[in-house]
């Protein structure tokens, strides 16, 4: 939807558009609402100035990174929302948290960060791992809708992981340990959405010997007294002094009311400030290179410019800093002139065909929060499914963030560190026809570039295409171009259709085919009018997930 029909729908009127193009200082910087300055440069805080934005080449090149999509939500090791879901009667999550917790009247998620300890967890030691994994840039989370910052956070200066919980720098630990692996940092950051999304905390039981007696979600400061949290606000947690937006006992109606539209109740303007200075103050004091916003488009966009303006201030401080733009910005839902202004973002999901500017999937091998029930159901992704995912990722001009479920502790598991490793191992055999490469003509053929499944909104169309020997991605780097089957093929031969005598995919003459899963093994192979007859090596390696021919 055009974005002035959108403001009109929403009831912002046209003048709503002024939004996009606030009048800066003409000095270093600009103040507002007497918090955090925002940089001037380059850029401000409008969708035109953004679109001269250009991906730099270290994201360009880079192609896989690695995400610790953790804090105190995976304390209860039950999955994703679960500081929504634990205040939806009748939910599982519920259930699971009355059970070995208790009512959510008596013992709140305030309650659920107090235990939060965190007290194994080693920010090199897995960091590392992922470096050797074969990651090229690494992201801890610095808050998510639960509103928790893992961070020492000025604006949120109690409920944060330096006062309460483990009371550690989460995002200094993992800053410091990517800076030590020589890799870029950034932070994801989510907390625009809590406003809305913990209004099931107001509720109440429906059934039940505490029916009526509400949730923890409106508690002050004033009901503290005894309490642990004794002086601290509740409501600087769950920011719930507000009525409930439109159908908000319906626990689907918030994926509606996702861009602040359908009833949903529009954030007060201290609050939408408070986040920015949060960001503003997290953006200064760890230098990130990359922001994901776990919003379409930018933060409490269309309502206001907020995300613009944090949009404008990561890149110019990216400037004023390193000397160039190194800055990345992630945002989910965009439409084509968007995607010029910062990284279209697709959750759990993969773009059909190449795409003209960089992109990035962003998934998980199991929940987005630590779950012990995919743990016991041997529900984790397996090594082959992310590799199959990078490599056709890749093919269409695009970068893949993967994240490993972190338990409350800190640590991996030992089945989630098999599927690392083996990745691992694979990454160290055909990572060069991975990194720095750039999309060739097609980026594929075979039965899956028919039958791809479409995207879903910002994503979720993973894990529904099959692969086999017929198919085929393509990259290259230089004058190589790289050809990945994605099955060994059974006969021990391979037909690549695109590659076929006088083919106008590839006019040059075929030298050499290497297998690269065995030390650059020469291959035999023949070029007729129906492909490129290309005969594999006869012993099959252990990790042939998706095997890759360097063609010259």
């Amino acid at each position: 939807m055009k974005r002035r029909a959108l403001l009109k729908q929403l009831g912002l009127g046209f003048s709503a558009l002024s939004l996009a193009k606030p009048t800066f200082a003409q000095n270093s910087f600009a103040n507002f609402s007497g918090g955090e300055k925002i940089a001037t440069g380059r850029f401000t805080p409008d969708w035109a100035s953004l679109e001269q934005y250009q991906v730099p080449k270290w994201f360009q090149d880079a192609k896989f990174g690695m995400w610790a999509h953790w804090g105190p939500q995976c304390q209860a090791e039950a999955g994703d929302w679960y500081a929504r879901g634990m205040y939806q009667e009748g939910d599982w999550q519920y259930k699971y948290h009355v059970e070995k917790f208790g009512h959510p009247s008596k013992f709140g998620f305030k309650d659920i960060i107090h235990e939060w300890k965190a007290e194994k967890w080693n920010p090199d030691e897995l960091v590392t791992l992922y470096k050797n994994t074969g990651a090229k840039y690494f992201i801890g989370m610095a808050n998510h809708h639960d509103n928790f910052d893992m961070y020492d956070s000025k604006y949120q200066s109690q409920w944060n992981s330096t006062k309460m919980g483990p009371k550690k720098d989460i995002i200094a630990g993992w800053a410091k340990a990517a800076k030590a692996n020589n890799l870029p940092f950034g932070v994801s950051i989510h907390a625009s959405h809590a406003w809305r999304w913990y209004e099931s905390a107001q509720r109440s039981d429906k059934n039940g010997a505490l029916a009526g007696v509400p949730y923890d979600g409106k508690l002050r400061k004033s009901d503290g007294k005894g309490q642990w949290w004794e002086g601290l606000d509740p409501q600087d947690l769950y920011a719930q002094n507000h009525d409930l937006s439109e159908n908000s006992l319906q626990n689907g109606a918030i994926h509606k009311q996702w861009e602040w539209e359908n009833g949903a109740n529009r954030p007060s303007k201290e609050y939408i400030e408070k986040f920015v200075n949060r960001t503003i103050d997290l953006i200064n004091k760890y230098d990130p290179d990359l922001l994901y916003f776990d919003d379409t488009k930018l933060p409490f966009w269309p309502i206001s410019d907020a995300g613009l303006r944090i949009a404008a201030h990561h890149y110019n401080m990216s400037i004023k800093r390193h000397g160039e733009l190194r800055a990345v910005i992630n945002g989910k839902i965009l439409d084509e002139n968007e995607r010029k202004a910062m990284v279209w973002d697709i959750e759990r999901g993969q773009a059909s065909d190449i795409q003209p500017f960089v992109w990035q999937t962003d998934t998980c091998i199991g929940s987005w929060h630590y779950d012990r029930g995919v743990y016991n159901r041997d529900g984790y992704k397996s090594a082959k499914s992310v590799i199959h995912a990078l490599v056709d990722i890749v093919s269409k001009n695009g970068n893949y963030l993967l994240n490993v479920p972190v338990r409350g502790d800190g640590s991996i598991d030992e089945k989630e560190r098999k599927i690392v490793e083996e990745i691992g191992r694979w990454m160290a055999v055909n990572s060069g026809s991975i990194y720095g490469t750039r999309p060739w003509k097609i980026y594929g053929e075979g039965p899956s570039t028919q039958n791809e499944a479409k995207l879903n909104a910002q994503g979720f169309n993973e894990g529904k295409t099959k692969y086999t020997a017929e198919d085929i991605r393509f990259n290259t780097l230089g004058n190589t171009l790289f050809a990945t089957v994605m099955d060994w093929p059974s006969n021990g031969k391979v037909v690549i259709k695109s590659l076929a005598q006088n083919s106008p995919l590839h006019a040059q003459t075929i030298n050499k085919v290497e297998f690269l899963g065995n030390q650059n093994q020469a291959l035999s192979f023949e070029r007729l009018s129906d492909g490129l007859h290309i005969q594999f090596p006869e012993n099959k390696p252990v990790d042939s997930y998706a095997n890759v021919l360097k063609i010259s």
